[in-house]
């Protein structure tokens, strides 16, 4: 009777870690695991608490609920071009597919993981086709802030949003309370996510929901 208990915890196990999402016929084995290394890592945060931003993107998904968040939103995963722009790291093609698709710069430019959970869930926040997809706005021509994957200017493109709550304002608070809040988090993971945390809320151009961020940063 214990082996068999034994036995049925062990494919829980198994059922829960395994993947439903679709993979695109060019997406290469290292990829695959890349990607779903990274869930799993950000599924595996503990954190001390949640700020109140944090609490009502993810509907207080956090604590363990971050693939659930992220597999309700993305049931498909390619490797392509994103309508041949060289600047795109990661895309949302179409309205109400759930697909996202990665390009060279994801894959060739190195940055540590925190950065590539960053863009998964950024993208994912695209998917919402129920919020026209929270389309971004476009950058002043005075906009100083360059790429933090790319290098590349982001001045009059549109890389900039004017809500909180867009995918770059998004990705901003996960990444600050995993900075802040995370149990379980070596001290790089900590610093990375501070680094690329303060990165992306500089793409917030309405002062408003720039302050609304800052004050979460500071709860």
């Amino acid at each position: 009777m214990r082996v068999f208990i034994g036995l049925l915890l062990i494919l829980s196990v198994l059922r829960a870690s395994a993947f439903s999402m679709e993979y695109d016929s060019n997406v290469p084995d290292f990829l695959k695991k890349q990607v779903e290394e990274d869930i799993r890592f950000v599924d595996s945060i503990r954190k001390s608490r949640d700020s109140g931003l944090h609490s009502r993107m993810f509907a207080n998904s956090g604590q363990g609920g971050y693939r659930k968040w992220f597999d309700a939103r993305v049931s498909f995963f390619g490797y392509g071009d994103c309508g041949g722009s060289n600047r795109a790291v990661a895309c949302v093609l179409g309205r109400n597919d759930r697909k996202i698709w990665v390009t060279k710069n994801y894959v060739e430019i190195e940055h540590p993981q925190v950065a590539r959970v960053m863009t998964l869930f950024h993208e994912a926040r695209h998917t919402e086709g129920d919020r026209r997809n929270w389309p971004h706005s476009r950058c002043s021509i005075l906009y100083k802030q360059d790429s933090i994957w790319t290098g590349n200017p982001l001045r009059w493109r549109f890389a900039c949003d004017r809500t909180e709550y867009g995918s770059y304002g998004l990705a901003s608070v996960l990444l600050n309370n995993v900075a802040r809040f995370c149990m379980n988090c070596s001290e790089k993971v900590r610093l990375d996510a501070d680094i690329y945390s303060n990165d992306q809320i500089l793409r917030i151009t309405r002062r408003s929901a720039f302050l609304r961020i800052r004050r979460d940063f500071m709860e």
